[in-house]
């Protein structure tokens, strides 16, 4: 894999072009890149080339900004039908953390999970990635050493990457008697961030600035003020984004309520913790909505602050939640971007289902349009992490560059390339993946990816962690006992 010499020229029946602050489309388009960035978008290029690459009946686009990118081989599956997730081991029981809690996966499993996952969000037209894993499964947070690999496999793969471990200071627990309760260990928070900073520290800036870093405190409700203080002033003293979850469920938003009397946005603001390098996954429990229907202005909070709402609305439906709305937040004008943070990681179904999830909360098929998805999914995490030159085709952007091939019956007739996408595409139409003016994905296949063997470690990887959840379940039942069939399995008959 590597950068083509002289001027590459891309051509397609719709070309996803940038003018004028917003996107624009050119029927019959051109693209041309040179090196890492985009030289030229329109019509008639009139220099030399070295290359010329037709797609024929295709929407060449941006890659996608993942601001919650999925990193893990995800267990959503195991909770779909499996609830409550503190009776199905999504909670540690106190039996679990008492006896202490261990990795349930290898180190060479971590780096397996991340290279895999890395190239499942290429596949997905994904070109900009703000890695997520959960940490039910670990001692604690994440590791330095996992997360040099994983820098690693994103320089190999040529993916863009904002990379911090997952750090926290507390966590959720279920006693014996199933109350949900809260342990916190300060000094391991804190220990937790210096590690954090001292791996952005060594690798902000490798491969050709593809990997940079970040701060990745876990979730809100397991931090303490001082890890948010300090996480917040060190995002502010070195400029790099700090991602916290938050506003996500019923739990954490009850917990922070009764913790510190006030909703989390208000907590996060008397922490002074806000600001524009802030990314709030999933902000879908908020004042005034139908889960919360406590008065308040914690959606304002959020846009005054300048931070950004990551909206990853496959994986909240899932968990029977929505942001309410879509509509209403770009009204009020936060700042929208996109996480993918389930399997799959493919952003068109995301923004698929985002706008059906908006136009029922709003009661409207006026809610919303097919750009404003695009546009969350492209410039509203570009602009999340302050980079003008991403999410976007124009002169001076990086070349970032997603082919989505349309050749298929599948997607049916077409009067408009992004309603198309929003009606009948997939991650699945993803034919080429161009990152930094390199390509890493061609006709669908990216080097040194064997797609086939990767699903066959994978499958046998997450059978080992399926197997070891009765010890973080509370009450440590059988496997059989804590995911349930869909349909009775009868027993096979003897031979």
């Amino acid at each position: 894999m590597s950068a083509v010499q002289g001027p590459v020229l891309l051509t397609a029946r719709w070309v996803v072009g940038h003018e004028n602050g917003r996107h624009c489309l050119y029927e019959n388009g051109e693209l041309v890149f040179e090196g890492d960035r985009i030289v030229y978008v329109g019509h008639r290029y009139p220099g030399p080339v070295a290359q010329r690459r037709d797609y024929g009946r295709a929407l060449i686009g941006p890659g996608f900004v993942d601001l919650d990118a999925l990193s893990d081989l995800d267990t959503t599956i195991l909770g779909f039908d499996n609830s409550p997730a503190w009776k199905k081991g999504r909670i540690w029981p106190e039996s679990y953390m008492r006896r202490g809690p261990y990795e349930m996966y290898t180190a060479a499993e971590l780096a397996f999970q991340k290279r895999y996952a890395f190239a499942q969000l290429i596949r997905n037209g994904i070109t900009t990635a703000l890695p997520i894993a959960s940490l039910f499964y670990r001692v604690w947070g994440e590791t330095r050493d996992e997360f040099l690999s994983a820098a690693s496999a994103a320089g190999e793969l040529g993916l863009r990457v904002y990379l911090g471990p997952a750090y926290r200071s507390g966590h959720t627990y279920v006693d014996a008697d199933g109350r949900i309760r809260c342990h916190y260990d300060e000094q391991r928070g804190m220990a937790g961030l210096s590690e954090a900073l001292a791996f952005g520290d060594e690798i902000d800036g490798r491969h050709n600035g593809r990997v940079r870093a970040m701060l990745s405190p876990d979730r809100i409700e397991t931090c303490t003020p001082a890890l948010l203080r300090a996480s917040a002033a060190a995002a502010r003293e070195r400029n790099m984004p700090v991602r916290l979850h938050c506003c996500q469920s019923r739990l954490e938003y009850d917990l922070v309520l009764e913790q510190h009397g006030m909703s989390p946005p208000e907590w996060l603001q008397s922490l002074d913790f806000l600001s524009e390098r802030a990314l709030l996954p999933h902000g879908t429990y908020v004042s005034g909505s139908r889960h919360i229907e406590r008065p308040g202005r914690d959606v304002e909070i959020i846009r005054d602050s300048g931070a950004s709402i990551v909206h990853c609305p496959l994986v909240s439906g899932r968990h029977g939640a929505t942001l309410e709305s879509f509509a209403r937040y770009r009204k009020l004008g936060v700042n929208i971007g996109m996480g993918t943070d389930t399997w799959p990681p493919d952003m068109v179904l995301n923004m698929q289902v985002g706008m059906v999830l908006c136009r029922v909360a709003d009661a409207s098929t006026e809610a919303v349009r097919s750009e404003d998805y695009y546009d969350a999914a492209t410039v509203g995490g570009a602009d999340a992490l302050g980079r003008p030159d991403l999410g976007r085709l124009a002169a001076g952007a990086k070349a970032d560059i997603v082919v989505f091939d349309f050749s298929h019956d599948r997607n049916g007739q077409m009067i408009d390339p992004i309603q198309t996408l929003m009606v009948s595409g997939s991650g699945r139409d993803v034919s080429q993946v161009i990152i930094d003016g390199r390509f890493v994905m061609v006709d669908g296949r990216i080097p040194g990816f064997d797609a086939r063997l990767a699903q066959e470690q994978a499958q046998a990887q997450f059978d080992g962690l399926v197997a070891r959840y009765p010890d973080r379940t509370w009450g440590h039942p059988p496997v059989d006992r804590i995911f349930s069939s869909s349909y009775p399995r009868p027993a096979r008959s003897p031979s």
